[in-house]
């Protein structure tokens, strides 16, 4: 189907189009000849909007026949002959309105007038038409340049939305690994512990698919999931495992993507606590400031331990799923000192949309 077809109102005005080149058609109709301009011009505009119609039929002749290497010298001799057709059938049309026009209104050329009235619309119907087809060409050319940015954006998202999966897919089996090495050392010393842990595992992994499965969470549903986490890890850990957080109210109502910080928190936990007796605190602090959300997250480590195997797979994994998140400007600093070590997350505070309807009521 014709898009203008589809399109009531640029139909009108392709139409409206056509009945003002009846104008000047008509003046060339009335050169030469004794007739009237108003009589050419009752004669002429119908045409026009005839021929109009007629040449929509270059939507089809320019989809059939598209100017593409070896094919445009076919294509061009196939729009010259459809144009020689449409000038022949503009020609049989204005025959019949001109007997029209006599017969009925007596205001139709005489013999001689008809033999000058179908010659001109010949020869101006075959430029008529063949300006039709570029203009068709045209939109055929607008159109598939659209449809392949389509294609493109289309493809982009679906490449996105396998490396979000295969990056929720990462997180799952490496912090199952060391949750149940910490089931394991728990079932012999302490059997209740290890029966707090398999339920509180099994409630952090079943909000863990709730939240994985979207495109952002808010910072408070993520620090909800690391308080599971991290209660998790108390069983284990006790009194060893301590939490210092620092949230700023502003930012708990920010977007940014699911299981980011979990990740971070577990390198924390494996890497800055489990490998000291007395154990160690976890800083965690969220700034919302000059419309940025900062994230930072600090752990104690011993300056003579040895980096452990598998170090800097939670941080590839969150450097990863920035970038893949499209949060533009963000970015991900990880910082050693004497006895510490910091990771610092910024990314544009995006509001949730429920946040953003709630402050303009």
């Amino acid at each position: 189907m014709h898009p203008l077809f589809t399109r009531p109102l640029r139909l009108l005005l392709y139409l409206s189009a056509w009945l003002i080149v009846g104008v000047p058609l008509a003046g060339v109709l009335s050169l030469g000849t004794s007739r009237p301009f108003a009589q050419a011009l009752v004669f002429a505009v119908p045409l026009a909007l005839f021929y109009g119609v007629i040449c929509l039929a270059a939507w089809w002749v320019c989809r059939s026949n598209p100017i593409e290497g070896r094919r445009t010298f076919g294509a061009v001799w196939t729009q010259l002959l459809a144009a020689l057709q449409s000038s022949a059938a503009w020609v049989g049309l204005g025959t019949l309105w001109a007997f029209a026009l006599s017969r009925v209104f007596h205001i139709g050329p005489d013999r001689a007038g008809l033999v000058h009235d179908v010659t001109v619309l010949f020869v101006a119907g075959l430029p008529l038409y063949l300006i039709s087809a570029v203009v068709h060409y045209l939109y055929l050319a607008i159109e598939a340049s659209h449809a392949a940015a389509q294609r493109a954006l289309e493809s982009q998202v679906s490449a996105r939305e396998a490396e979000l999966r295969a990056l929720r897919a990462q997180l799952n089996p490496h912090f199952l690994f060391n949750s149940l090495n910490s089931v394991n050392a728990l079932i012999g010393t302490d059997p209740e512990g290890a029966r707090r842990m398999c339920e509180g595992l099994g409630d952090f992994l079943r909000r863990t698919l709730q939240l994985g499965a979207r495109e952002a969470v808010t910072l408070r549903e993520e620090l909800a999931l690391v308080d599971r986490y991290l209660a998790i890890e108390q069983v284990r850990f006790g009194d060893r495992l301590r939490v210092d957080r620092a949230i700023d109210p502003e930012a708990t109502g920010c977007l940014l993507p699911p299981l980011l910080l979990q990740p971070l928190v577990e390198n924390a936990v494996k890497h800055g606590v489990a490998g000291r007796v007395e154990g160690g605190t976890v800083q965690l602090r969220a700034q919302y400031a000059a419309g940025q959300l900062v994230l930072t997250l600090e752990n104690p480590v011993d300056d003579d331990e040895q980096p452990r195997p598998g170090s800097g797979m939670g941080l590839e994994n969150v450097r990863r799923r920035l970038a893949v998140f499209g949060a533009r400007g963000s970015s991900l600093l990880a910082e050693r000192g004497a006895g510490w070590f910091r990771v610092t997350v910024i990314l544009a505070a995006r509001p949730a949309p429920a946040l953003v309807e709630a402050a303009h009521a």
